[in-house]
């Protein structure tokens, strides 16, 4: 069995998405039920030192809940990285 998610990459890390999903900064994607957040991160190839802020339906996931974070059908991942601002 699978969920669909969508996987969204922000600022720096927009790059690692595939060309076509840049413009809106988000694509589907599809998983192995009981996939991980880190699971859904390793295709893109992320370096996980600028990883900063992982957000799953707008919650924050602290970075050692990554490998066990299950996700579900419909959630939606969302990944910054450290951002600077005034």
């Amino acid at each position: 069995m699978s969920i669909g998610i969508t996987f969204k990459l922000y600022a720096g890390l927009t790059q690692y998405l595939p060309h076509e999903a840049r413009v809106g900064n988000a694509m589907p994607l599809p998983l192995p039920d009981g996939a991980t957040v880190l699971q859904a991160m390793q295709p893109f190839n992320l370096p996980m030192k600028i990883v900063k802020l992982v957000l799953v339906n707008g919650v924050y996931i602290a970075p050692e809940r990554w490998p066990t974070h299950a996700l579900r059908d419909g959630d939606v991942l969302a990944i910054w990285p450290p951002v600077a601002g005034g």
